[in-house]
């Protein structure tokens, strides 16, 4: 439980690379996220490069926090086999989950940065990466050593808890 109220959006990494081993450990907590039907439609990309991350940058609004990241994780999801296509997003949410309080398990930084549900960036991404026609863009995960100390307050809210009924 540490992990999950420790998690907060880190911006600010360190100019250090997170090792192989780490990586590994990101990507197997991913994919051991829930999916519906136990569908797994994740794929993962990994990005190390500086010029795909500034090309990245350019192609999705808010995503700066990559530029300075050593590391980023795109988050995929493959639209054949799938027996529930509906919950693909909500799949994808978990797995992209499972990577941020994993990343704070090792004392690695991390912010979410969506893609999907905006066309013009899932469009632009597919095609920088000329992903496949069966390959969606989803999200991409900034991650490195924290240059911060950053801790989220308590958001339990007893007010918005209901039984029963609303």
């Amino acid at each position: 439980m540490k992990e999950i109220f420790d998690r907060a959006s880190i911006r600010l990494f360190q100019d250090s690379p997170v090792e192989e081993e780490k990586i590994t450990q990101l990507l197997k907590a991913a994919m051991q996220a829930p999916s519906a039907g136990n569908q797994q439609p994740w794929e993962f990309l990994v990005i190390t490069q500086k010029e795909t991350k500034e090309a990245l940058t350019k192609l999705c609004q808010y995503s700066d926090p990559l530029l300075g990241a050593p590391l980023g994780i795109i988050a995929l999801f493959n639209k054949k086999n799938l027996r529930f296509p509906q919950c693909v997003q909500q799949d994808m949410g978990a797995a992209c989950e499972n990577i941020l309080l994993e990343a704070v398990y090792l004392g690695i930084g991390g912010v979410w940065l969506a893609i999907a549900g905006f066309e013009d960036r899932v469009t632009s991404v597919k095609n920088y990466l000329k992903l496949p026609k069966n390959i969606e863009p989803y999200a991409t995960i900034a991650l490195g050593y924290p240059q911060e100390n950053k801790k989220n307050p308590l958001r339990y809210d007893a007010e918005k808890v209901h039984y029963e009924r609303f």
